[in-house]
């Protein structure tokens, strides 16, 4: 029911969206988007100034744009699969990542920063734990919390993502006796890293089903009264699990780790090699290449907004954001016939960077529109990411920073020495 004006609802919305997309990601870019845009109507040019902008962006509901993100996981949840599942079934990959936000008051009391820095030197920090589609990279759903929250009861507030039949592929935060009992009643299977546990020594084992592949069984842990759950969750709780340990020698160079242990509740050893199983959590790694699309791709690592309401806003747009780009990538590769685990995505982002401009002409008929989005995919799909396996690079930085002094009091009581060229750095 908003008016028809310049910053309407939908207006603000397709603004909002462009501005997460966008290089620059400032205000004052999307004000001189929507000045350009006017320009092309023949309309009135707006003002330069971003308080109408940034007055609409607060009236955007919360609920609406949740809504929305989760409309955008609709079609991760149904692709359907390739090679990057396990007899077909749907893997669930879940890691968390940490993000920080401008040092406002209200900011510091939602996220406070870590104690170890102080007053007016530190930064609020917050904590996401997401879940993505291994297959197409989509992200299904996320909680945040703040440098107190573990991952763990964050990934329990998105057990509704899981399906039945689904696997649970997670790193050693994840390796929880409590998690995957409570899986395995949802018909989720787990594979994680094994943690907080000895490995089991083929003499306690229930039976060897392989080389260096065990069937264990797990005895239930002792309660402890920090734990995040009640004493009655945990009496419901089997006394044991029986499970699968798979010991993984890794002989590539550049890997820190020479070998580890993975345990599974995928029990058939012949319709689950142990050889799969490792390749599948060797491909967890890709995870974390979906966190660096978001956060240094997309410029999410650091948030913008200065208020605790506007900030959960402005997670949820670039969400929704890397949701659309994968849609695009996914669908390109449908069009055209390339791996879409080939596809750039930030060749796909900048693309429909430069796409924006034309696809939002109201001008455009549906054939004009469609050849458009015809290009576009072509496009997408030219820019491919070779397959390098085995591929190491240092990670070491070559450019030097600037030698500015360490910021070690608030700014308003710090002082910059005054010959600059006495110090350096620290490394």
């Amino acid at each position: 029911m908003s008016r028809r004006r310049l910053f309407a609802k939908e207006n603000t919305f397709w603004a909002f969206l462009g501005q997460v997309l966008d290089s620059d990601g400032g205000c004052k870019e999307v004000v001189r988007k929507l000045q350009g845009y006017a320009t092309m109507r023949g309309l009135k040019l707006p003002s330069s100034s971003t308080s109408s902008y940034c007055a609409a962006r607060k009236k955007l509901d919360e609920a609406t744009l949740y809504e929305i993100f989760r409309h955008t996981t609709q079609w991760s949840k149904n692709a359907s699969p390739s090679s990057n599942t396990l007899k077909g079934r749907r893997v669930v990959v879940v890691d968390g990542t940490g993000v920080s936000m401008p040092d406002t008051a209200e900011n510091q009391a939602q996220w406070p920063q870590l104690s170890s820095q102080k007053t007016g030197c530190g930064f609020p920090s917050g904590r996401i734990c997401a879940l993505f589609s291994l297959d197409t990279g989509g992200l299904l759903s996320y909680a945040m919390g703040n440098k107190k929250n573990h991952e763990l009861p964050l990934f329990r507030e998105n057990w509704s993502t899981f399906r039945q039949g689904d696997i649970f592929l997670g790193d050693k935060g994840f390796c929880s006796y409590f998690d995957i009992a409570k899986l395995q009643d949802r018909g989720v299977d787990s594979v994680v890293t094994l943690a907080r546990r000895k490995p089991v020594s083929k003499k306690e084992c229930l039976k060897e089903l392989g080389n260096d592949d065990l069937l264990i069984e797990w005895p239930k842990p002792p309660y402890n009264k920090n734990l995040s759950y009640s004493r009655e969750i945990w009496e419901s709780l089997p006394s044991k699990l029986v499970m699968r340990q798979i010991k993984v020698t890794i002989t590539q160079p550049g890997f820190r780790c020479k070998q580890f242990y993975i345990v599974t509740t995928l029990l058939d050893p012949q319709k689950y090699n142990c050889n799969e199983i490792a390749e599948l959590y060797l491909r967890r790694w890709k995870v974390e290449l979906y966190f660096r699309d978001i956060k240094t791709t997309m410029g999410f690592d650091i948030l913008r907004c200065r208020s605790p309401f506007m900030i959960r806003k402005e997670i949820l747009m670039h969400f929704i954001a890397y949701n659309c780009l994968r849609r695009i990538i996914y669908e390109a590769a449908g069009n055209t016939q390339v791996a879409r685990k080939s596809i750039c995505f930030k060749g796909c982002l900048q693309a429909v960077r430069n796409w924006e401009l034309c696809l939002g002409t109201s001008e455009l008929t549906r054939q004009e529109r469609q050849k458009m989005l015809t290009d576009l995919y072509l496009a997408v799909a030219d820019y491919t990411v070779t397959y390098r396996p085995g591929r190491t690079e240092p990670r070491c930085l070559k450019r030097r920073p600037k030698p500015y002094q360490l910021l070690t009091k608030a700014r308003h009581v710090m002082k910059e020495i005054q010959h600059r060229n006495r110090y350096t750095a620290n490394a």
